[in-house]
C-alpha cells in the first residue's frame, strides 16, 4: 500500500481512428503527480473551441476487442456532437485518470475507484455528468470466486448473491427460473415473455449456456491461497473485497497471495484455466468467457460479495462548454435507450442506462478508500 498518493506511471494510449479502418498509434508519454496539492490547478472557465473530442475508457475486457466494441458509439457521439470523437483504451485504471487531469482526454467512462482517485488527484479539473444504471439499479457489488466446490459449506446451487436490507443473502434459482437479483446472471437472456435460458451458437452448435451457481463459505478460505484481482485501481476487483477481507480480520497482504489480472474477464478466465482457485470481480463478470466457454458458470463459483457500490461514472472535463457537457449526456442517455445502444453498451461494460450524476455522490466510495488507507501520507 502506497503511503503517499503520489502517482508515477508510463501512459499508454491505444488511439483508433473513428469511421475508418483501425489504425493503431502507441502514445507512451510519462506522467509524474510529485504533490497533488500542486498539480490540480484550477481549469480555465471554458476550453478552447473544439475540433475533436477525446473519449477515454479503462479495460474490461482485452485492450483490442474494447476498442473495436467503442467504434459504433464514437459514431453516434461525433454525428450528435457535430465534430470528431475519437476513443481510445488505456493499458489499465490509472491512465485514464492522468489522461483527464493531464487533458488528453474531454470524457472518460471510470470505474467508480478510479473517478474517486481522479478527484482526489483533480479536484477541480474534471465532474460527473453520469452514473450508469444496470438492469435498474444504481449500484452493484464485488464477487468472490471460486472453482474449489470442497470450500463450500454445502453443494453448490443455482443462484446469486443479492444484499438484502445490508445482510449478504444467496438467491437460488433454477434451470427454468434464474435468481431473483439485480445483476444479470450468466446463462440467461431476454426472451418475449421473460428470462429464458440461454442459447448460443459456438462453433457451428448451438449449446445452452450453463447457469451460474453459488454457495455459501467464509472468507477465510482463501487464507494462505492465491488470488486474482483485477488491479489495485478497481473498485470491485480490489479495494472493497481487500476492505472486505480487512474487516474480517484477514490480511489481504499477508494472508494471501495476490496475483493481478488486469481486466474481470481476465480474472475469471484465470479461474477458468486453474492459474488460482480463488479470485474477485464485478457482480457476474462471467458472462463474457459463456461466448466461448459455455460451462464457465457451473466452473466459477460464486460464494460471497461485497457491500454495494454506486455504479460506474461518465465524467467530462470542468472547462468544457456547459452546451457540449449537456448534448454529450443527452447523447448517450438516448444512444443507450435504442435497441443498436444498448446492445452496444452492454457488450462494451454491461450499462443498461444513464442517470445524472454530480461529484458527491461518490463520497461514500472516498470515505471507504480513505478506511483503506489509500491516501494516507
Amino acid at each position: 500500500m502506497k503511503k503517499s498518493f503520489l502517482i508515477l506511471l508510463s501512459l499508454t494510449l491505444v488511439l483508433t481512428a473513428c469511421g475508418g479502418a483501425a489504425e493503431e498509434e502507441v502514445v507512451e508519454e510519462p506522467a509524474v503527480v510529485e504533490e497533488v496539492e500542486t498539480l490540480d490547478k484550477p481549469a480555465t472557465t471554458t476550453a478552447p473551441v473544439l475540433d475533436k473530442i477525446i473519449f477515454g475508457f479503462v479495460p474490461s475486457a482485452e485492450q483490442t476487442d474494447l476498442q473495436d466494441n467503442i467504434q459504433p458509439l464514437m459514431t453516434v457521439l461525433s454525428e450528435g456532437l457535430g465534430i470528431e470523437v475519437e476513443g481510445f483504451v488505456t493499458s489499465d485504471y490509472s491512465g485514464l485518470l492522468v489522461a483527464m487531469g493531464s487533458g488528453q482526454a474531454d470524457v472518460g467512462a471510470f470505474n467508480t475507484l478510479g473517478y474517486v482517485n481522479a478527484l482526489n488527484a483533480f479536484p477541480t479539473r474534471m465532474e460527473a455528468i453520469a452514473k450508469v444504471v444496470r438492469y435498474g439499479s444504481g449500484s452493484y457489488h464485488g464477487t468472490f470466486w471460486t472453482t474449489d466446490a470442497s470450500v463450500c459449506s454445502s453443494a453448490p446451487v443455482i443462484g446469486a448473491f443479492e444484499n438484502i436490507d445490508g445482510v449478504p443473502t444467496l438467491v437460488e434459482g433454477s434451470t427454468t427460473m434464474p435468481p431473483d437479483v439485480k445483476a444479470l446472471q450468466v446463462g440467461w437472456g431476454f426472451g418475449d415473455d421473460g428470462m429464458i435460458p440461454e442459447v448460443r451458437t459456438i462453433d457451428g452448435a448451438e449449446v445452452t449456456v450453463s447457469p451460474g451457481y453459488a454457495c455459501e463459505a467464509d472468507l477465510s478460505v482463501m487464507i494462505g491461497e492465491e488470488v486474482l484481482f483485477v488491479e489495485e485501481g478497481s473498485t470491485s476487483g480490489y479495494l472493497y473485497p481487500s476492505l472486505q477481507l480487512k474487516n474480517a480480520g484477514i490480511s489481504y497482504t499477508s494472508d494471501i497471495v495476490q496475483r493481478y489480472a488486469g481486466s474481470h474477464d481476465g480474472v475469471i478466465s484465470g479461474l477458468y484455466n486453474g492459474d488460482a482457485k480463488f479470485g474477485v470481480t464485478y457482480d457476474d463478470a462471467r458472462r463474457t468467457l459463456r461466448k466461448t466457454n459455455p460451462d464457465v458458470g457451473e466452473k466459477v463459483i460464486a460464494f460471497a460479495i461485497t457491500e454495494e457500490i454506486p455504479n460506474d461514472v461518465v465524467a467530462v472535463r470542468s472547462d468544457l462548454p456547459a452546451d457540449m457537457k449537456e448534448k454529450i449526456y443527452t447523447i448517450l442517455s438516448e444512444y443507450i435507450s435504442t435497441d443498436e445502444g444498448a446492445a452496444v453498451m452492454d457488450e462494451i461494460y454491461g450499462w443498461t442506462g444513464l442517470v445524472p450524476a454530480v461529484n458527491s455522490e461518490f463520497d461514500v466510495v472516498k470515505q471507504a478508500a480513505e478506511e483503506f488507507g489509500l491516501y494516507d501520507e
